[in-house]
């Protein structure tokens, strides 16, 4: 064979092996959850005051995280992936939901929630949850929240991030250590559907 005809079997090769892979679904990292309902919840917003039910998001995807305001590591973290996050997913930000779940139903005032937001720069598409403790021990139970309660304040806490698709099927479950490439990844599988 000779060196020419090498050569285009080569590029042939390299072109269909790209063709290929182009045509494999992306596939999202994490914990697969499978396509189970999200279970439905309502509890307090703190930053509007009105009541929100989880299912009522549905059409937007939804990244469901549990923290709380005067975390000193992984709440803040989680924080600044949900920033980052909706940066890097651009016009694609307006199609996903972030939601947070109070751990601490003592320390989550409307003001620290508020403090909380403005720090971490999170305002469209930003839902922080609150409620009375056996509200949210409800809801904490239903998604497997582990919550040390200690009688004044209900952390540590595991940092859970639920990624729940346009449907209402809880997808994926990540932590706060996975890279934000990653999460913004998974969103946008999950936007483009």
């Amino acid at each position: 064979m000779g060196i020419v005809l090498q050569m285009r079997l080569r590029v042939l090769l390299t072109v269909l092996a790209l063709v290929l892979s182009a045509c494999v679904p992306a596939r999202l990292q994490g914990t697969e959850l499978g396509a189970a309902p999200a279970p439905d919840f309502t509890l307090t917003d703190a930053l509007t005051g009105s009541d929100l039910t989880l299912s009522t998001l549905r059409g937007q995807v939804v990244v469901l995280s549990f923290l709380y305001t005067h975390c000193p590591d992984t709440c803040p973290l989680t924080a600044e992936r949900f920033r980052e996050a909706q940066s890097a997913l651009g016009t694609d930000a307006a199609k996903v939901e972030f939601v947070a779940v109070s751990v601490d139903p003592i320390g989550d005032t409307t003001d620290s929630v508020r403090g909380f937001s403005r720090d971490h720069r999170l305002a469209q598409h930003w839902h922080y949850l609150v409620g009375e403790r056996a509200r949210l021990y409800g809801v904490w139970a239903l998604y497997g929240i582990g919550v040390i309660d200690n009688g004044t304040a209900l952390v540590p806490h595991n940092d859970a991030m639920y990624l729940i698709d346009a449907q209402g099927h809880e997808r994926v479950l990540m932590h706060s250590s996975a890279p934000t490439d990653q999460l913004a990844s998974n969103l946008r599988i999950l936007v483009r559907g």
